[in-house]
């Protein structure tokens, strides 16, 4: 034992008292696999503790009493050098204090920032083989990425991604979430939402930021980047270019939805003086992959060869992120729409890749999950009242004629219904009907 058993009857005192708070609802998916953790992974201050929280208290509301949900915040200074057999101490107290309540089935534990704890997964490990003990584990810190939480437990986790707010959850964060079906809105809803959309895709779904003006948002905005460049990179990896590595953040954060090519970065820190090896950009790219402040995708290709030599596309894990890396001055709302739609297809649980024709045309997404026909989704700003549409339309056309099992989406920020006749097979959503409700 590090800790004292008084303190460790305290913590557990604390956890059995705490009220659930009032939070704005997630729409985060639990697998329905049993006998299986799960891991709640995502980029720190995306909303990973709230959603427990809400777990905890949907099964509050459900009728479970409070001493069947214990939850367990780890992160406390007065648990530092907290060790596994202090963890197993605690639990094995609230056993004693109320014996035969795991063996009934209602028990479920929250671990939150279990990585604080040496030695966790095999304690986590031990406690699924308990019978009716319902597991969820989180964590981010430079110790453990978030998603190592699943793989350490080899297998026996299932990951749950929380991404910071889409859309329909900002909307209820202010309490504008539409109680009726987008067509069923009528016109001047409607073209609330739209402007409710624009603000959204500046300023993007974390929590903390909703309601922050500008200056505010993007200071604690620029925190967080910092926080998680700092920890969970150059802290975690060592690393020993830092400057390659700002320079490689700057770059895929301002530019989203760019080709992201490591031969091209290479040349271009070269040419200004900075070395570096190419291995290095690739490792740098990972890491912040790894930390969950960049997306990327690869280009669809049945061959790995192709999908390996082919530039990747980036993108951040929030739209507010955007304007902070931007210098140009240029407006970036397609860009954002982009880095939106894409958030939104890996909260619905679909791979995602894009698509390079033949032809040399481009469809931003190619979406595929498990069960159902592959999507093709093509996102730009207008309806129909530039070249831009006439060509993203193009691709989006010879992209679904090479896919015949694939169903077709231009998705476009303007919410005007275009008037010409769209080709065969190809549907048109506006983007704030698109990003509330699935189809």
């Amino acid at each position: 034992m590090t800790i004292s058993t008084d303190l460790l009857r305290l913590k557990l005192a604390e956890s059995l008292a705490a009220p659930a708070p009032v939070l704005t609802r997630r729409d985060v998916r639990l697998p329905a696999i049993p006998g299986k953790a799960f891991a709640v992974i995502g980029v720190r201050r995306g909303g990973k503790t709230s959603f427990l929280a809400q777990c905890r208290a949907d099964r509050l509301a459900k009728g479970s009493p409070s001493e069947a949900q214990l939850f367990l915040t780890l992160e406390d200074e007065r648990l530092a050098g907290l060790a596994a057999a202090d963890l197993d101490w605690m639990l094995d107290e609230h056993a004693r204090q109320f014996p035969g309540l795991a063996a009934s089935g209602r028990m479920t534990l929250y671990l939150d920032e279990a990585q604080l704890v040496p030695g966790w997964e095999g304690l986590v490990r031990r406690l699924m083989d308990r019978a009716g003990v319902e597991l969820f584990v989180s964590g981010s810190s430079a110790k453990l990425l978030s998603r190592e939480v699943a793989t350490s437990l080899r297998g026996r986790a299932m990951e749950v991604l929380v991404h910071p707010f889409n859309f329909r959850e900002v909307l209820r964060h202010t309490g504008a979430e539409p109680a009726r079906p987008y067509e069923r809105l009528n016109p001047a809803e409607r073209a609330a939402l739209d402007q409710r959309l624009r603000r959204y895709l500046t300023e993007g779904g974390f929590p903390e930021a909703q309601g922050a003006d500008a200056r505010d948002r993007a200071a604690l905005l620029t925190g967080y980047v910092d926080v998680v460049v700092l920890r969970d990179v150059i802290e975690r990896h060592a690393v020993s270019n830092p400057l390659a590595l700002r320079w490689i953040e700057r770059q895929l954060l301002a530019n989203p939805g760019g080709a992201f090519s490591i031969k091209k970065h290479y040349d271009a820190l070269r040419s200004q003086g900075v070395p570096v090896g190419k291995d290095t950009l690739h490792a740098y790219l990972a890491y912040l992959q790894d930390a969950f402040l960049v997306r990327t995708i690869a280009m669809d290709s049945a061959s790995e060869r192709q999908r390996m030599v082919n530039p990747r596309k980036a993108y951040p894990v929030d739209t507010a992120l955007i304007a902070l890396f931007e210098r140009s001055g240029r407006t970036q709302q397609g860009r954002a729409l982009e880095t939106a739609v894409l958030l939104e297809l890996e909260r619905r649980g679909f791979d995602v890749s894009y698509v390079r024709t033949q032809d040399g045309f481009e469809v931003d997404f190619l979406a595929q999950r498990a069960g159902e026909a592959p999507r093709l989704v093509q996102v730009c700003l207008e309806s129909e009242r530039d070249e831009t549409w006439a060509r993203e339309l193009r691709a989006l056309e010879v992209g679904a004629a090479g896919r015949p099992d694939a169903t077709a989406w231009l998705v476009t920020l303007d919410a005007t219904p275009p008037t010409r006749p769209l080709p065969d097979r190809i549907t048109w959503e506006p983007a704030a009907r698109w990003l509330l409700e699935e189809v």
